[in-house]
């Protein structure tokens, strides 16, 4: 049964669409069958493999609307264990839509479960926002991955992700978990990203993944050539961050 992970944080700009790009990527070319599910309407996640989003006609939309099931809507990429769910811009009226259909909350959980025992990962992209769309996420989720740029703005939005996340194990999913915490864009010339993540670390300890994304120009280009790092310049730093993440997950470290 596959492990469903959120990769969420509603402050944009922090590595959230890199982070379900490059994990997913990784967990495929570690064999293990993979979704990378793009939850976001900006569909950066599709272009960051290669799909062009304007030539997608079966969405996630169209599952959480109960108009396709979510088989129907998967596409292949060129890793062999890797699978995705597109998004599109249409799915930004599906909070407007879900708003009176009974357990709106819940959609995406019940879409999943279809499929669930195929795979061995869900890497769900939420969008960098607290709505709709990613309170399906993580009532569908076991747990979340939070990508957390090492600034202090992005620490301030953390504790704000956390409300939202024991609102959810309160009332909609009470398995969900934290599964960890990534620093992500660490420039290890810069202080205060090492204040952060020393602050973060004592705060939170064992969530806090040991892999660190660097800043990495190489991980920054990938996305224009439609290819995660690991098939752009698997020997650049920010590629060998995501493998040593997807090795964390696989044998059990934070998540």
């Amino acid at each position: 049964m596959a492990k469903i992970i959120a990769v969420a944080n509603q402050k944009g700009g922090v590595g959230k669409t890199t982070t379900a790009v490059n994990l997913a990527a990784s967990l495929a070319a570690a064999e293990k069958k993979t979704i990378l599910l793009d939850m976001d309407p900006q569909a950066n996640a599709c272009s960051g493999l290669g799909i062009d989003k304007t030539e997608v006609i079966l969405t996630v939309y169209d599952v959480l609307l109960g108009e396709s099931n979510i088989a129907e809507v998967m596409l292949p990429t060129e890793l062999k264990y890797l699978s995705v769910i597109p998004s599109n811009t249409n799915l930004i009226g599906a909070e407007i839509e879900l708003i009176g259909r009974p357990e709106r909350e819940k959609q995406l959980k019940y879409a999943l479960e279809t499929i669930r025992d195929e795979f061995d990962y869900i890497i769900v992209d939420c969008p960098p926002s607290l709505g709709l769309l990613t309170v399906n996420s993580l009532s569908a989720a076991d747990s979340v991955l939070v990508p957390l740029q090492c600034e202090f703005y992005a620490m301030e939005g953390l504790g704000q992700l956390m409300q939202t996340i024991r609102i959810v194990q309160q009332d909609l999913n009470p398995k969900l978990q934290l599964g960890g915490i990534l620093l992500t864009m660490f420039d290890g010339r810069n202080n205060l990203c090492h204040q952060v993540s020393d602050e973060i670390r004592t705060h939170f300890g064992k969530k806090v993944f040991n892999s660190i994304v660097p800043r990495n120009v190489r991980l920054s280009e990938a996305p224009s050539y439609g290819q995660p790092a690991l098939m752009y310049d698997i020997a650049s730093r920010g590629a060998q961050a995501y493998i040593e993440l997807a090795k964390e997950i696989v044998t059990g470290g934070a998540i």
